[in-house]
């Protein structure tokens, strides 16, 4: 069987693919809007003002003018979520409820030693760590602080938690014992390097353990809670092969299926929070551990989700916090509520002293982002006061007057109202007057309400196009056509073959050739995965994007290959003409005039 990459076999990704639509696929991150037989947003990968990331349905690829991403559905999602090639071929098979024909003499991943033998190590650690802490007398104390915290056993078991011991060399020995390289264990966050001498100590020491996982469920990394007093309170393992703390939302991989179910994510802060959240009831909950949200987990979270119900501290920190990630979410297209949690209380505080109904009355009472907002607001302001009114009216107005619906914003004007006990209309008025002002200032972008990465930074914005050479210009022209038609690509490998003079050009060349021979189709985002170079796969991308007419015809082939060839000679000519010029300033006159005979042989050429 002719396999593609990572011996995935040919027939899986072409049914990813033909079940992941390439707009279906971009629109749970992007939103598009339609511009002739293209769909046209705002690249995710980087800040643009003016829509430059392009989708077409017709090639079912993207490619990205400004920054030069670009690829089909499965590139997409990797670019998007991290993933490797394997990984997104499997996540979308599952999906989209396609069968992976495990054990058929195949892996789904190509095999990276080094990586592999940092999975097995935090899956030895993670087990180490859960057995210290349930069956020595080492994690007797650390039991008794997590049953004076609420958690039980099935809590325990179910997350894995484990216990560091306090002592220097409880998993240099267990690692060493199984000869895992030490100093690649130090890499990857299990060791710490002595600081006066040679050799190394455990990395977490006297703590409680939390098993981080990637989505597929394996351990990636620790944060380790201290036992009783002492900095940091948590430590996390350092980033490294496999932990990436901006790609990864802390319980996702027990979360996922609830998620997609639910098309909600409960998002909290810490370990703890998630904990609590899961054993009220709420299995599609997930934390950012303690650090603030990224664009790559919004990505994850808009793939899997329609809604995000914030679950932060209820104390000032907290409140700032959820005030913070409230546009970013929004700005993806996510509906967003938040949870108020009383008493200056985190989820976790709340959970175990109010119990189970109280908690769960929060949750479903969770305030849309408005209310939030204008709840946040109110909390500066003292309102018995006059000026304290008129303060506070000036910041809410505002907060209303950006609500494109007009209902929503009566609601909120007639809360105001009455609140205050000011006239409705004057509210009203004062509101239409701020949305005129708001909507004159609004920059113009494809999604003017929502321009979550407008200008976030002058990098990546598109650049003028460039006048590319006669020959590089043909270059692309032939494969463009090459991938549009089989019987294009076999007249230019008869009659140019891998001459190409960008040699990236001559690599496409060469697997689009291997690809026809194969018998198949024309199809740019199916031959494009069965590239295996990156930079070649954003080639294609642009190529693909290239106005061509789908009928060509044996002398526009010619043309293109006669500049092509003619490249190389042209650059001996001006090769020769340079080294004619340096024997006249030298005084070598007869072999200048060799060289000039030369020059007239090669333009006769």
């Amino acid at each position: 069987m002719v396999t593609g990459q990572g011996s995935i076999p040919d027939d899986v990704i072409e049914s990813v693919l033909a079940k992941n639509d390439i707009v279906d696929t971009v629109s749970k991150y992007v939103q598009l809007t339609k511009q002739g037989k293209y769909m046209k947003g705002l690249c995710p990968f980087h800040s643009e003002k003016t829509p430059s990331f392009t989708v077409t349905p017709e090639r079912q690829i993207f490619y990205c003018y400004g920054c030069g991403k670009g690829g089909n559905a499965i590139k997409f999602r990797m670019e998007m979520e991290g993933f490797s090639f394997p990984e997104a071929v499997r996540a979308m098979a599952e999906e989209s409820d396609i069968s992976l024909p495990e054990g058929q003499g195949y892996q789904m991943a190509p095999r990276n030693p080094e990586k592999e033998l940092l999975y097995d190590a935090y899956e030895l650690s993670a087990k180490l760590y859960h057995f210290l802490l349930k069956n020595t007398q080492h994690g007797q104390d650390a039991v008794s602080y997590l049953r004076s915290r609420g958690f039980n056993d099935k809590i325990i078991e179910q997350f894995g938690i484990g216990f560091a011991p306090d002592r220097w060399d409880t998993m240099v020995q267990f690692l060493g014992k199984r000869e895992f390289d030490l100093k690649e264990m130090e890499k990857g966050g299990l060791l710490s390097a002595r600081q006066e001498r040679d050799g190394y100590v455990d990395k977490f020491r006297n703590r409680i353990m939390f098993p981080i996982h990637d989505r597929n469920g394996r351990v990636i990394a620790f944060a380790g809670r201290i036992l009783g007093e002492g900095q940091p309170k948590y430590l996390n393992s350092p980033e490294s092969l496999l932990f990436n703390k901006s790609r990864t939302l802390y319980n996702l991989h027990q979360a996922k299926a609830s998620i997609r179910k639910l098309r909600q994510i409960v998002l909290c802060e810490g370990y703890g929070d998630v904990i609590a959240t899961w054993e009220a009831g709420y299995q599609n909950v997930v934390a950012t551990m303690g650090t603030s949200l990224t664009e790559q987990q919004i990505a994850i979270m808009k793939s899997m989700a329609e809604e995000v119900i914030v679950s932060y501290d209820g104390d000032k920190a907290g409140l700032q916090a959820a005030m913070k990630v409230l546009p970013m979410l929004e700005g993806a297209g996510l509906r967003v509520r938040i949870a108020l949690m009383g008493d200056g209380m985190d989820p976790d505080e709340y959970y175990r002293k109010y119990g189970l109904e109280r908690y769960h009355h929060v949750m479903n009472s969770a305030v849309s982002s408005t209310k939030f907002k204008l709840i946040y607001l109110k909390k500066n302001h003292i309102l018995l006061e006059e000026h304290g009114k008129i303060a506070y009216t000036k910041e809410a107005l505002p907060i209303i007057a950006e609500l494109s619906s007009s209902t929503e914003r009566e609601v909120y004007l007639r809360e105001l109202s009455t609140e205050l006990h000011l006239s409705y209309e004057s509210l009203k008025q004062d509101c239409n007057l701020l949305r005129q002002s708001m909507q004159k200032k609004e920059e113009q972008g494809d999604i003017p309400e929502k321009r979550w990465n407008n200008g976030r930074h002058k990098k990546g914005q598109a650049a003028a196009p460039t006048l590319l050479p006669a020959y590089h210009a043909a270059e692309r022209r032939l494969l463009s056509l090459m991938l549009q038609d089989g019987e294009a690509a076999r007249y230019v490998d008869e009659h140019l073959g891998e001459a190409f003079n960008i040699e990236d050009h001559a690599a496409i060349a060469a697997y689009l050739y291997a690809y026809y021979a194969q018998g198949k189709p024309p199809d740019p985002s199916r031959f494009m995965s069965s590239l295996h170079d990156d930079r070649l796969e954003k080639t294609v991308s642009s190529i693909s994007m290239m106005e061509n007419p789908m009928e060509w015809n044996v002398q526009v082939l010619d043309d293109c290959i006669r500049e092509v060839l003619k490249y190389p000679r042209q650059k001996q000519i001006d090769e020769k003409k340079e080294e004619m010029m340096k024997a006249e300033r030298s005084g070598d006159f007869l072999r200048a005039a060799q060289i000039a005979s030369e020059i007239i042989a090669l333009e006769r050429q």
